[in-house]
């Protein structure tokens, strides 16, 4: 049975989703109707926005799978491995769409003629900006309610395509409006699109490949764990901090110091008010391991 963070998450994914599917179709259309080059180029974004829709909801589900004696902790690595492959999905598409303008711009240096787009290719262009850029606040604001990695990454790769919807449009309205000597601003808006992809897929995958690498949490977030722990009456000098993200939650590891004097129940209590305010803080997922040592 899905949660219901699970329900929202297919729910947002769902929507952002069937924006894909008709934004790709008509966009493939008005690029072949329209002999843009560029069009085509976003159309193919676009489809791999609807692959990456399709992972994210595989992944979430596997993601959601309670922990069992092979996954002690959980199996919420499968979210951050779904992010890693959205990034990768990403930069394979980019070296597709630079390639394609790259050789379209050296045909045209070596004389050859650019057929001009036509305007139903620069609608598709302002429509998918409008549209796009809807979907990414939706699945951000979303990703931020339900304090997930991959609805982030879907929605930066929704951003993306936005963006470079308006590189699509400037280089299509250049090659319609300045005549047939500027034809080649629509492979450049092309070629310009996929770097701007890479950059995006890039930071995806630098966080990703942290987080599947057990990169610490950042240092604000580890010292105000610190504080925390040292928030409880009785509990001395928290140290020897571990942390990692396992998917979209947190495992903590500490030492605290406390009297030497006070018996084991009364330690063990103490300790427990230590994973009961970091719970609090950071949700009932996180896994919380508490050593304590006599001062």
């Amino acid at each position: 049975m899905k949660s219901t963070r699970d329900s929202q998450i297919y729910k947002v994914t769902m929507a952002g989703g069937a924006a894909n599917v008709a934004l790709l179709v008509f966009k493939f259309v008005a690029g072949v109707l329209g002999h843009s080059s560029a069009m085509i180029a976003d159309a193919v974004h676009s489809l791999s926005d609807f692959i990456t829709d399709v992972i994210v909801i595989i992944f979430v589900w596997i993601s959601a799978i309670p922990k069992d004696k092979s996954h002690d902790y959980g199996h919420g690595k499968y979210e951050t491995l779904a992010m890693t492959i959205i990034g990768l999905a990403l930069i394979a598409v980019a070296i597709g769409i630079v390639y394609d303008g790259a050789e379209k711009i050296i045909a045209w240096a070596g004389g050859k003629q650019l057929e001009a787009p036509g305007m139903l290719a620069l609608w598709a262009a302002l429509i998918s900006i409008a549209t796009k850029e809807v979907v990414y606040r939706y699945t951000m604001t979303k990703s931020v309610q339900l304090n997930s990695q991959a609805l982030r990454a879907n929605a930066w790769h929704h951003r993306s395509d936005a963006l470079s919807s308006i590189g699509t449009a400037v280089g299509i309205g250049g090659a319609i409006f300045l005549g047939q000597r500027w034809t080649v601003l629509d492979p450049m808006a092309s070629v310009i699109v996929g770097l701007f992809i890479v950059k995006v897929a890039i930071v995806l995958l630098r966080d990703a490949i942290g987080d599947l690498t057990e990169q610490s949490l950042p240092e604000d977030i580890e010292e105000e764990i610190l504080q925390l722990a040292a928030s409880i009456p009785g509990v001395v000098e928290p140290h020897d901090l571990h942390t990692r993200r396992i998917g979209s939650h947190y495992a903590i590891e500490l030492h605290i110091l406390m009297n030497g004097d006070i018996t084991l129940k009364e330690a063990h209590d103490k300790a427990s008010e230590v994973e009961e305010v970091l719970k609090k803080k950071y949700g009932e997922e996180t896994h919380i391991s508490v050593h304590v040592e006599p001062k």
